[in-house]
């Protein structure tokens, strides 16, 4: 039998999951594969049945998972843009548990449809806009050269940030919606030996980086609140604006599709900037490789059926559903006119 033995738990800062004190590595080494399916038990009597196992956040929104993520420093359980797992679960920093193999291959078929690997060499890519995955978010009727969208430009996992800091300093970029990060996780960025973000550390410094610390749940009040919250402040900052979590692609894709419905952009409009993301890192197109990119859309379609509040977005008022969502966050009419006026020519 395939398992794991009596493993420590730890918390997840960032997203507040369960990783488990095994890297990815010494996980697999054991006998484990992405798309395997597993068992987990936890010793406050938890015990979770039939987990796939994958190297990302894939499968249907909300499903629970084992993941393997690249740059994550163990395994982890999560759920795909739902809510952590280490308060559902009630874990506590002493807490233990053991993962044993279910069914090998169970999950390989959705493993092998979403599985993406790129890479983290600016040589592999034609300019770096791309390598940063950094644009300007265009439609409606969204300022010019006003809202962009980027990779960190301070957390350099994957190699990038100095690069991303290049370019939003080119931009001139005045305002940040960090949306990964507080306070302590940005200032261990800065004490690493490769920070190299001068100009993005500057605008830290002088107060014009917001930090929300979203998690991923685009779904819940939490981070309808933090959104809406960080929205209002932003109002009070001159732009150009950056919008950036860690790879700028689903906290940031989010964030950059309310940004757009508030400007009035149309839901094709919103598929197209995300979509840029995957051709950006892994090349993927419609034309490229279309049964990936049609199993990725399923993404963005989830930001616009909660943005909408209908399966029905593509008649829907998009405008109207991202002020009601920002109501949800707790917002007057008159402060949503307020960020409007501040997103719109």
């Amino acid at each position: 039998m395939i398992t794991t033995g009596k493993m420590n738990v730890i918390f997840d800062e960032e997203f507040e999951n369960i990783f488990m004190a095994l890297t990815i590595k010494d996980f697999n080494s054991l006998g484990f594969s992405f798309g395997d399916s597993v068992n987990i038990t936890f010793d406050n009597g938890v015990e979770l049945l039939d987990v796939p196992y994958y190297s990302g956040y894939y499968g249907f929104i909300e499903q629970l998972q084992l993941t393997g993520y690249p740059g994550d420093p163990y395994i982890k359980l999560a759920r795909n843009c739902g809510n952590p797992t280490w308060y559902e679960f009630k874990m506590k920093d002493n807490a233990i548990a053991e993962i044993s193999l279910e069914e090998k291959a169970k999950y390989i078929e959705v493993q092998e449809l979403f599985s993406l690997e790129y890479s983290n060499y600016r040589e592999d890519f034609s300019s770096d806009e791309i390598y940063s995955n950094f644009r300007e978010l265009k439609g409606g009727n969204i300022k010019e050269h006003y809202f962009y969208r980027s990779t960190s430009p301070c957390d350099n996992l994957h190699n990038r940030a100095s690069f991303t800091d290049n370019l939003i300093k080119q931009h001139g970029i005045r305002c940040v919606l960090n949306l990964s990060n507080n306070e302590k996780r940005y200032e261990a960025f800065v004490e690493k030996d490769d920070f190299n973000s001068p100009y993005y550390d500057s605008l830290y410094r002088s107060g014009n980086v917001l930090l929300l610390q979203l998690n991923v749940n685009y779904h819940n009040q939490e981070f309808q609140k933090k959104l809406a919250n960080g929205f209002m402040e932003m109002t009070k900052h001159e732009g150009p604006v950056l919008a950036h979590c860690m790879e700028g692609k689903d906290r940031t894709g989010f964030v950059s599709a309310m940004i757009l419905s508030l400007a009035g952009a149309s839901y094709q409009d919103i598929i197209n900037d995300y979509m840029l993301t995957y051709s950006n890192y892994y090349n993927i197109t419609k034309e490229s490789n279309p049964k990936k990119y049609e199993a990725i859309l399923d993404n963005v379609y989830d930001f616009l059926y909660n943005i909408a509040a209908t399966k029905d977005f593509r008649n829907a008022d998009l405008k109207l559903g991202a002020e009601n969502y920002l109501k949800k966050g707790g917002l007057s009419d008159s402060q949503i006119k307020k960020i409007e006026d501040f997103i719109n020519k």
